[in-house]
């Protein structure tokens, strides 16, 4: 049992750190549109293609364009913070009860 609380333990860990990583692309992501980047710069490119898939499934479901003001970003971060919360921890706590 000790095996499978380590295996959960380290994927809840990594899980937190990509929800963490994708949290501040979108936000720099988020903030690099303020200012009219140039759209063949390769960092605005490679922002562009790691965002837009996410917001384009929230857009289908979610109207996000209120009063010329996008809020795809802040529903995307909402959703992350939210899984990173609730399935983190629970994995957490799963892998705790497996190590006792």
């Amino acid at each position: 049992m000790i095996v499978l609380s380590l295996l959960l333990q380290a994927i809840a860990q990594i899980l937190h750190m990509v929800i963490s990583i994708y949290i501040w692309i979108v936000i720099i992501a988020a903030l690099i549109t303020w200012v009219r980047p140039d759209p063949y710069n390769p960092i605005v490119q490679t922002l562009y293609r790691l965002t837009e898939p996410v917001y384009a499934l929230v857009r289908r479901y979610i109207p996000t364009l209120i009063g010329g003001i996008d809020f795809a970003p802040l529903i995307v971060i909402i959703a992350l913070q939210f899984i990173d919360l609730f399935v983190v921890r629970l994995l957490m706590k799963i892998a705790a009860r497996l190590g006792a």
